[in-house]
């Protein structure tokens, strides 16, 4: 298949954790198709923004391929830096608000997740185009910091090296009403959380023609 943009995350495998996040969102970005949705009102409005992306976490943002880059290149490039890249670690993780959204996020120290999301944004950066004007346009009108805008210029996307935060993103933006409606929701129906998380793997997704993204293969770490 074609892919219009490509991402590094960390998705989840045939455990629980998986079900969930395929089953709240409403797609399953594993088998790249609609998954059934708990069937509760209003919930399909809340993840309607996550939706095309699946449940995950982000290690390298959605990016087009450079020219002379190719799908294939990028493959041998993800196998080869999971051959000398160990496993990420935290105590845990647990159910969050983050300003407006909802998402799981690790307990405890991060700085280990941080070391492998940097090394994904840069090794891959080689087939990264260059983001167009419309898409800084728009990463700028939510008001970035002067870091923040250093970052985007460098690597595309303002929200990476020291300003990342590992997330699974549950929701879009909501207001505190719903916000705090949908926080009950996925906790009662979020399994048992891993503790500690361990990060032992990533994903190279794709973009589809019709926009939403599904896993082109998945990657353990063998550092």
């Amino acid at each position: 298949m074609s892919y219009t943009r490509f991402a590094i995350y960390f998705v989840p495998v045939e455990d629980p954790l998986a079900r969930f996040g395929a089953s709240w969102i409403g797609w399953d970005v594993n088998a790249g198709k609609d998954a059934v949705q708990f069937d509760v009102a209003g919930l399909g409005g809340a993840t309607a923004t996550p939706r095309k992306y699946g449940f995950h976490g982000t290690l390298k943002p959605p990016f087009r391929l450079t020219a002379g880059q190719t799908q294939e290149a990028l493959c041998e490039a993800v196998a080869t830096m999971v051959s000398r890249t160990a496993p990420a670690r935290c105590d845990g993780l647990e159910l969050s608000s983050l300003g407006r959204f909802l998402a799981l996020t690790p307990k405890g120290d991060a700085s280990d997740i941080a070391r492998l999301a940097a090394a994904c944004v840069t090794e891959f950066d080689q087939f990264r185009a260059p983001a167009r004007d419309a898409e800084l346009k728009r990463r700028r009108s939510v008001g970035l910091s002067e870091r923040q805008e250093r970052l985007l210029t460098r690597w595309g996307y303002p929200y990476v090296m020291e300003e990342f935060r590992f997330h699974l993103t549950l929701t879009g933006k909501l207001d505190a009403a719903e916000l705090e409606r949908c926080y009950k929701l996925a906790e009662a129906r979020l399994p048992e959380l891993p503790e500690p998380f361990f990060l032992d793997s990533i994903a190279l997704a794709g973009e589809r023609s019709d926009g939403n993204f599904e896993i082109i293969q998945h990657y353990p770490l063998l550092g």
